[in-house]
C-alpha cells in the first residue's frame, strides 16, 4: 500500500525520510513557498529543476552572470538533448526582450550574482516572465531566505546550494528547490528514479543549522559592510562591489528587496592578475577555497577556481576579470579580518 501510494509511509530514503522532510518543511516556510524538495547538492537542485521543467525544443534565457557550472550544464548536456539557450549579459529587464522566443519556457538568474554581485530587480523580472508565460527561477544562495524572498516578489521557483549559508560551517553538501506545489511536485518522480536525494544525516545537520541562520547572517552582513567600506578607502582597490554600498550600480534595487547586503564582498586590485595572486598568497587567517558561507572568512580568485571552466571572454562579459577577488566574510572579529587583508595588501 505504501509503495502504491495508497497511504503515507517512509519506505525508502530515496523516496522519503523524516529528517529530510523536516528540512524541506523548514525551507518551504522560510521561502514562503508551498513546497520544497531537498537534493544532494546545489548543482543537483539546479539540474533537477531544468530536467523536470524542460523538454526537447524548449528554449531558456540564462543570465550570463550565473555560476559557471550552471552554464556548463547547457553547454555539455541540455544542448545535445535539444534544449537551446541564450546568455543575456544585462541586469536590465528591457534588454531581455529581444531574446524571447515562442519556445522560451524559463528565465534563470541569480541575485546577487556569483561572484561579481550583480543585482536584478526581481519584481520587474517577475512581471516580464508572467507577461511571456515563462517560468522565473531564481538562485537565492547568496541572499538566503533570511535576507530575500524571491517568491514574494513573483518568482516561481527558488534554488539554494544549502552547502553555503544554510549549513554555514562548511560541513555538508545539500540543495533545495522551493516554490509552487505543482512545480515542485513535478520534480519528485525525477528524485525517486534518478536518486540525487539528500542524505538524512546531512538533512539533520542542515535543519539544525537553520536555527542559527538569522544570527549568522546578521554578523556576516555587518562584517561585510565594514570590510567593503575599508576596501573602498584603499588606493590598491580599483573598485569594490557590495550591494549595500552606495557606489554599487544596483544599490537602490538591493535596498528595496534585501534586508541587508549579504556576506560577500568582491573587489579588483589595480595590479590585476599578479596582484590578486599575491594577495591570496599573503593572507594568513583567511581560508583559500572556492566555497563560501562558512563561519570562517574565505578568499577566492574566481578566474582560477569557481569560474575557471569558462573562457576568458565569458568571464570578462560578467565582470570576472583576472584580478577579481571574492571574499566570503566570516564571523571572526572584523578587526582581525581587516588586519589580515591590510597586511596582505601592505607588503
Amino acid at each position: 500500500m505504501a509503495f502504491a501510494e495508497e497511504m503515507e509511509a517512509n519506505i525508502y530514503s530515496r523516496y522519503s525520510n523524516p529528517s529530510v522532510e523536516e528540512f524541506e518543511s523548514k525551507m518551504a516556510s522560510l521561502e514562503n513557498a508551498e513546497m520544497a524538495i531537498a537534493t544532494a547538492s546545489g548543482m543537483s537542485a539546479v539540474f533537477a529543476c531544468f530536467a523536470c521543467h524542460l523538454k526537447q525544443g524548449d528554449h531558456v534565457l540564462l543570465s550570463q552572470a550565473v555560476f559557471g557550472s550552471t552554464i556548463k550544464l547547457f553547454e555539455n548536456f541540455f544542448g545535445k538533448w535539444g534544449v537551446s539557450y541564450d546568455l543575456v549579459n544585462s541586469t536590465l529587464v528591457t534588454d531581455w526582450q529581444k531574446f524571447v522566443k515562442r519556445e522560451t519556457k524559463m528565465l534563470y538568474l541569480e541575485t546577487p550574482s556569483n561572484p561579481a554581485l550583480e543585482v536584478f530587480d526581481l519584481a520587474a523580472f517577475a512581471t516580464f516572465a508572467k507577461a511571456h508565460q515563462i517560468l522565473l527561477v531564481v538562485d537565492n544562495c547568496f541572499a538566503t531566505p533570511y535576507l530575500q524572498n524571491p517568491i514574494d516578489l513573483g518568482s516561481d521557483l527558488v534554488i539554494h546550494s544549502a552547502t553555503k549559508y544554510i549549513d554555514g560551517q562548511g560541513r555538508v553538501l545539500g540543495g533545495v528547490v522551493a516554490g509552487k506545489k505543482d512545480l515542485v511536485s513535478a520534480i519528485v518522480p525525477f528524485m525517486r528514479n534518478a536518486g540525487p536525494t539528500l542524505s538524512p544525516f546531512n538533512a539533520w545537520i542542515l535543519s539544525k543549522s537553520l536555527e542559527t541562520l538569522s544570527v549568522r547572517m546578521d554578523r556576516h552582513c555587518e562584517n561585510a559592510m565594514v570590510l567593503a567600506q575599508f576596501l573602498e578607502s584603499r588606493n590598491e582597490a580599483l573598485y569594490v562591489r557590495y550591494p549595500f554600498l552606495k557606489s554599487h550600480p544596483g544599490y537602490q534595487i538591493a535596498k528595496s528587496q534585501m534586508k541587508a547586503g549579504g556576506g560577500i564582498v568582491a573587489f579588483e586590485l589595480k595590479g590585476g592578475l599578479q596582484a590578486g595572486r599575491q594577495l591570496i598568497d599573503r593572507v594568513k587567517m583567511m581560508s583559500i577555497s572556492p566555497n563560501l558561507g562558512d563561519t570562517r572568512s574565505i578568499i577566492t580568485h574566481p578566474a582560477s577556481s569557481t569560474h575557471s571552466k569558462l573562457t576568458q571572454e565569458q568571464r570578462e562579459q560578467v565582470g570576472i576579470t583576472n584580478g577579481l577577488i571574492r571574499v566570503s566574510v566570516g564571523l571572526e572579529h572584523i578587526d582581525d579580518i581587516i588586519a589580515d587583508i591590510d597586511q596582505a595588501m601592505g607588503k
